[in-house]
């Protein structure tokens, strides 16, 4: 049966989420993807319903059409498919009022940074898309990705580089404040986005004029962000459309629950995000980001691995096995939570209750592929500390151990073991280097051996020569007798 596609002539207005956008815009966003549509976007749109303004989105894709075409062709609009087990519900947006892919339209996004009517530039690129060793802590200027930019805005085929020269040229036009908000799952998001725009800078050989001005006016807060927001599938039009009675071709399926905490630091002004619900500000952002990073991202990735070590295609399916909420009790409460310096009046118990309840959210699906990807990135904000404070106490963090383990097992597994198809569905940049890492290691603790000091973990962590041999010790049960036996016998069981 056909169905007539959603745009603006059969929009149903009693749907919007907020505010339908001006036709002016206010903010560039860098990475459009689903994140940034279920979350910042949503949030824009109800500032505007509570407190207007010009806050329209240009939206910039790096290099895929895949979901800017679709939007297009729909006139910017697209719904949330909003998944609890309480129930289900479709909500539109209708906050974008430019596209660009940046691989086909570079001038375009470089004159949209320097645009004066712009305020905010958002960034939704990933942990990787920073281009920061995890060793170093410095910015790879030797990267594929980054190398070609540091000659000029030319070569910017990266988001970073694009920002960097847009900075550049804006200082060199208007020399409008503005300010950098990084949306991504970092530590300190807005500080790492900030050293790596400087450094990038440097290495590029900018003057010191317009080094001066970026220090003097852009800034560049911290913010914590929180929505399970999973990837859109087929299923998830058809949800769509079951109940919208219309077809989009860019829905993006979403928890119920949002979250986001930001420092109020905006040079030339901001919406009235406060007015959306989960939106806080706050001078204590770093500890929310602890919070966020250890224990809902932290706990995620442990869940990932063990799920797809052990054939659960979903988070929820996996966390309903006994043995992986063990797991990731005992790494919230052992190793996480003694880490983190809790936000004032925090109530962690309250917060983890309701983690739990997230995680076994049949509804929103959330693919165990899916949130294993990208481990080499996120694991090196969410590992290396907690181990490191144990560690340095004379104790083993032995739920860090087995996240390493698995993780190991899923992305770089030893001579002879299969870890499966979900742990072969995650996408892992560093793959190839590490197979060639642990290429002729004679045995398990050879093998873990070079990627605990091979790069892929910060020095300090691969120097603690008991944190190897526990991984390795791990990593040998899972390829023997199971990941469950690991885990159980991480627990002590």
């Amino acid at each position: 049966m056909y169905m007539a596609n959603l745009n603006r002539s059969n929009f149903p207005v009693e749907r919007r989420i907020g505010a339908s956008a001006p036709d002016a815009t206010g903010i560039v966003h860098l990475g459009i993807g689903q994140f940034h549509r279920a979350h910042a976007a949503v949030n824009t749109a109800l500032a505007m319903a509570e407190a207007g303004g010009d806050w329209g989105i240009v939206g910039v894709a790096n290099r895929s059409r895949r979901i800017i075409d679709p939007m297009l062709n729909q006139d910017f609009i697209y719904s949330i498919l909003q998944l609890s087990p309480e129930g289900t519900d479709v909500q539109l947006v209708d906050v974008h009022r430019r596209l660009f892919v940046a691989a086909e339209q570079p001038a375009e996004v470089l004159a949209a940074i320097a645009d004066p009517n712009h305020k905010i530039v958002t960034l939704t690129i990933t942990e990787k898309g920073y281009n920061k060793d995890g060793v170093t802590g410095h910015l790879m200027t030797d990267s594929a990705e980054i190398a070609p930019g540091l000659a000029g805005p030319d070569g910017a085929k990266a988001p970073l580089a694009q920002l960097a020269w847009g900075l550049v040229k804006r200082s060199q036009e208007s020399k409008a404040p503005v300010t950098v908000l990084s949306c991504d799952n970092m530590q300190s998001a807005g500080n790492t986005t900030k050293a790596m725009v400087t450094e990038f800078l440097q290495a590029a050989g900018v003057d010191d004029n317009t080094m001066s001005w970026i220090a003097e006016n852009v800034s560049f807060p911290n913010a914590m962000v929180d929505r399970i927001v999973p990837g859109t599938t087929e299923q998830t039009k058809a949800q769509v459309e079951q109940i919208l009675g219309l077809r989009d071709e860019a829905p993006v399926p979403a928890e119920a629950f949002t979250m986001w905490v930001l420092e109020d630091h905006f040079k030339a002004g901001r919406p009235a995000w406060q007015a959306a619900p989960g939106v806080t500000f706050s001078d204590e952002v770093e500890q929310y980001e602890l919070v966020k990073l250890r224990l809902l991202n932290g706990s995620h990735s442990l869940i990932s691995y063990l799920g797809g070590l052990s054939n659960s295609p979903t988070i929820p399916s996996a966390r309903d096995k006994e043995f992986v909420a063990k797991s990731v009790h005992a790494a919230i409460y052992n190793e996480f939570l003694p880490s983190i310096e809790l936000p004032h009046g925090f109530d962690a118990d309250a917060y983890v209750a309701q983690l739990f309840h997230r995680w076994q959210n049949h509804a929103l699906g959330d693919k165990t592929a899916r949130v294993g990807s990208d481990g080499s990135a996120k694991l090196l904000q969410r590992i290396p500390e907690p181990a490191l404070r144990l560690l340095n106490m004379g104790q083993m963090p032995s739920e860090m151990a087995l996240t390493a383990a698995s993780w190991i097992a899923c992305v770089a597994p030893p001579a002879g073991f299969d870890p499966g198809e979900i742990a072969a569905e995650m996408e892992e940049p560093q793959r190839e280097n590490l197979a060639k890492a642990t290429a002729g290691a004679k045995n398990t603790h050879e093998h873990v051996e070079k990627i605990m000091t091979g790069g892929f973990f910060p020095t300090e962590l691969g120097e603690h020569a008991e944190f190897t041999d526990r991984v390795a010790e791990l990593l040998d049960i899972i390829v023997t007798d199971g990941v469950e036996a690991a885990a159980n016998n991480a627990l002590g069981e």
